[in-house]
């Protein structure tokens, strides 16, 4: 990882900035600010109602309670989303040098969020397996097939789990010499787990539970305004988005070829231990 990122730091040493009009310059700097509250308008769209719909549910007895872990991993997460924010307005500001002392929070931050959601999966996945067993009677085929769709979702968290990381580790390791690389990866890193909130999002119009196809259609969406106004300003596609589709594609594939096939019902079950 740190080979291919030093590999592009080489290539690209200019400073980030690009020339043009007062306006243009303007939006280089402000995009990447409308883009992580882009970003947190979709995690909030997504879990609000759900949460308050799991709340419910566990209240009638419906589902079992919801785990502490979930409730460290909201934190975590949402503590992350208010960085990126902040460490975006800081740089749209002009204030480079808080911004990088406030960014050492993300060495930190990232394991943490890291091993909770590592913790999150299989702490759900024998919540409900348990309440197939022993829940009301009438719940349990619901549970069972709950687990079903678990089994397929458990794809998107190992992606997730391999993916974040990986792009958050490309992005510190870049910071100091390669900027443009550096803060376009902090935001391809961050839209890797928003498929988490976009399937909660059941009134848009998605491929689930027959593929995760649409979910990703939407993640590039999501992405869609800073990489055309990338393109526009920069007549080309930036690295950062060539090293995101390079390793984000293979992976998704595997997944699509995984999915709701008999062969990984069997192994998510021997994964989680059931």
């Amino acid at each position: 990882m740190a080979t291919l990122a030093n590999r592009y730091a080489r290539k690209e040493r200019r400073p980030d900035v690009l020339s043009g009009t007062p306006r243009a310059q303007s939006i280089d700097r402000w995009i990447f600010v409308a883009t992580a509250a882009w970003f947190i308008a979709i995690v909030l769209t997504g879990f609000i109602p759900d949460a308050i719909g799991m709340i419910a549910a566990a209240k009638a007895g419906m589902r079992p309670p919801l785990p502490l872990v979930m409730h460290v991993h909201a934190v975590l997460m949402g503590s992350f989303m208010v960085l990126l924010l902040t460490q975006s307005v800081l740089m749209a500001t002009g204030r480079c040098g808080l911004h990088k002392r406030v960014g050492m929070i993300a060495f930190a931050l990232v394991p943490v969020l890291v091993v909770v959601g590592l913790l999150l999966a299989p702490t759900i996945y024998h919540q409900v397996w348990n309440f197939a067993q022993t829940g009301p009677a009438d719940i349990r085929p619901q549970m069972r097939e709950r687990l079903l769709a678990l089994d397929n979702i458990l794809l998107m968290q190992i992606r997730i789990g391999i993916l974040f990381p990986l792009f958050m580790g490309v992005a510190l390791a870049t910071r100091r010499a390669n900027a443009g690389l550096h803060k376009r990866m902090m935001f391809l890193a961050t839209a890797v787990p928003l498929p988490a909130a976009i399937d909660r999002m059941h009134w848009l119009p998605n491929t689930l539970p027959a593929t995760p196809v649409g979910t990703d259609l939407w993640v590039l969406t999501a992405l869609s305004p800073l990489f055309l106004w990338d393109v526009l300003r920069n007549r080309r596609v930036h690295e950062a988005y060539v090293i995101w589709l390079a390793i984000y594609v293979p992976v998704a594939l595997v997944a699509y070829a995984l999915w709701d096939t008999r062969w990984w019902h069997a192994m998510a079950q021997w994964i989680m231990g059931v």
